[in-house]
């Protein structure tokens, strides 16, 4: 059973970082495209950031040039390095992998912006 565990979330002034990891098992993850995803209260879960077993990277437009989603294949762990954070950017952010069809997340961890 796949199994993913999400850390690194935390208050952070605006101008701050942060970076979170998702460590995932049970799963093939080499094979597996794995992406991070961001809940604020009263909205929607909308994707921040994907990246392929190939490597292969996408954004959304929000984040772009100031998040980076990396993989170590080696761990089983993807991370998401958030710089130069914003207010807008609070969220629960959410863990997702996909695998051979099935999607899968994570708890969350929460992600606080002071203004």
């Amino acid at each position: 059973q796949v199994h993913l565990v999400e850390s690194g979330g935390g208050l952070v002034q605006a101008g701050g970082s942060l970076r979170l990891s998702c460590a995932a098992s049970g799963s093939i993850f080499s094979v597996s495209t794995m992406g991070w995803y961001r809940q604020a209260p009263g909205k929607r879960r909308d994707l921040v950031a994907i990246v392929t077993p190939s490597g292969t990277k996408s954004y959304a437009d929000s984040v772009k040039g100031r998040f980076t989603i990396s993989r170590d294949n080696a761990k089983n762990t993807v991370y998401l390095q958030m710089n130069s954070l914003k207010p807008e950017d609070t969220a629960v952010y959410y863990c997702n992998l996909i695998q051979y069809g099935s999607g899968y997340w994570g708890q969350g961890t929460q992600v606080t912006v002071s203004s």
